[in-house]
């Protein structure tokens, strides 16, 4: 036992003599031991890293050691032993330094018990972009999306949890840019979107803003479900509450704002915008309110007061560029809540995601990624690991139903009989009373068919 200790402390004291920073890694995703070299570079936190859990994710809540652990985190592919090289981002400030790494797989038969990081001594240049070393050239488009996560959630993070606004499609960035002046501002806001778009969401983000201490209190009433009367006597009495019990600045937050009953509407108006209302007022709706009202199917001053900063979130079909980003951001939050850890999708199964149409929006999509992170079994989700709805739906586009086409009766026994006459014509060489004969009409009544389809000049 002694011996067994004594090699340990000598295997340490190697390890620290080393002059490139070392960290290992058990089969728990646990960082186990961090080399001076380590320590140095990541600085006084680094000693609360032993025992920490490093997962492979981007968020920008996690902090303090904890945050340190995840940027230490390798990619998944590293601990099943495919990947043998990559980048470790550590964020010092504001800034995101960058350093090459390998990775070295400890195994005990087909188990493998820990994974050893040696780190470059030196950072990456800026504008390297984090590119691997050469015997790994070409980064991956789970390594390259994480690394986007990395830049978007540092750059959105700091303002607000905009998870479900990731991505570089125009919608997204004009809706990123309206949830930053709503949340810098006690303006009214519309918040428009299908279900399953992340609606409630982002109206509470808009609500905690940038000082969540100071939001006050967020007070959400489903208008699709509280009758006409309850929702106005509740808005009247937190309109006549004392300031006490308005404690910050604090939110009404309508739900379904369409769906208030058009007898109270008039009156919501006036409370909520003829006077001084204590609250900030947040709705939530599938249409455009202001739409609404010019159509006559809501009331002009509610829509119009609801309405000063207008949101509109899109379907998830109709910017499916911003797929591939928030299906990555959706398995790195399952990563980071979850003992198994997955890098990414495969190119067949991200297609197989960017084909579906989601009519359940961006919330099936995470429901779909959740599924997918179970289901697979390696450090990659491959197509096979999807719902089966979705290769269903796939399946289904491959072998679109066949357009029935409609039959003219008329215009088909039309057809037929003017080919039927032509022929007795023919037959008949041109003598109408033996074409007649042929075709069992009498003269007369052949000679009308032969005006009426144009065979003919009349005699």
């Amino acid at each position: 036992m002694a011996r067994a200790r004594s090699r340990g402390a000598q295997l340490v004291r190697l390890f620290d003599a080393a002059p490139q920073p070392l960290y290992i890694v058990d089969a728990d995703y646990a960082i186990v031991f961090c080399n001076l070299a380590c320590r140095r570079w990541l600085g006084p936190v680094a000693d609360e890293l032993p025992g920490r859990r490093c997962a492979y994710h981007s968020r920008a809540d996690a902090a303090g050691p904890d945050a340190l652990a995840a940027e230490l985190c390798p990619p998944p592919d590293a601990f099943t032993g495919e990947l043998r090289s990559g980048v470790i981002c550590h964020a010092e400030g504001e800034q995101l330094r960058r350093r090459r790494a390998r990775f070295f797989r400890v195994s005990d038969g087909p188990r493998w018990i820990a994974l050893a990081v040696i780190v470059d001594a030196e950072d990456l240049p800026d504008g390297a972009g984090g590119q691997p070393p050469a015997e790994n050239a070409e980064p991956s488009e789970s390594e390259r999306l994480h690394e986007q996560l990395r830049v978007y959630r540092r750059t959105y993070f700091r303002r607000f949890a905009l998870d479900r606004l990731a991505g570089g499609s125009p919608a997204m960035k004009r809706a990123r840019t309206q949830a930053t002046l709503a949340a810098e501002s006690r303006w009214s806001v519309a918040v428009i979107g299908p279900a399953g778009a992340g609606r409630q969401q982002l109206a509470k983000t808009i609500h905690f803003g940038f000082e969540p201490d100071r939001a006050g209190r967020l007070i959400p009433l489903d208008c699709s479900v509280l009758g006409g009367d309850l929702i106005n006597s509740t808005v009247t009495a937190l309109a006549a509450a004392p300031p006490a019990d308005t404690p910050g600045r604090g939110t009404l937050l309508l739900n379904g704002a369409e769906t208030i009953p058009p007898e109270v509407q008039a009156d919501l108006a006036k409370v909520l915008f003829d006077r001084a209302f204590p609250l900030r007022v947040i709705a939530t709706c599938a249409s455009r309110l202001v739409e609404m009202a010019r159509r006559g199917e809501f009331h002009e001053a509610l829509a119009l007061g609801l309405s000063t900063i207008e949101i509109e979130l899109p379907p998830l079909a109709a910017r499916r560029e911003d797929i591939p980003l928030l299906a990555q951001l959706l398995l790195e939050d399952v990563n980071a809540s979850g003992a198994r850890q997955v890098g990414g999708f495969s190119a067949e199964a991200m297609d197989l995601l960017a084909g579906y149409a989601w009519p359940g929006n961006a919330d099936e999509l995470a429901a779909a990624v959740a599924e997918a992170h179970q289901n697979a079994d390696g450090a990659q989700i491959l197509a096979r690991h999807l719902p089966s709805r979705i290769h269903l739906a796939f399946e289904a586009a491959a072998r679109p139903r066949r357009r029935e086409s409609t039959i003219q009766l008329d215009e088909y026994l039309a057809r037929i009989e003017r080919e039927l006459i032509e022929r007795a014509m023919r037959q008949a060489k041109g003598n109408k009373t033996k074409a007649a004969r042929l075709l069992g009409l009498n003269r007369p009544r052949l000679y009308r068919r032969l005006l009426q389809l144009g065979l003919i000049e009349p005699e």
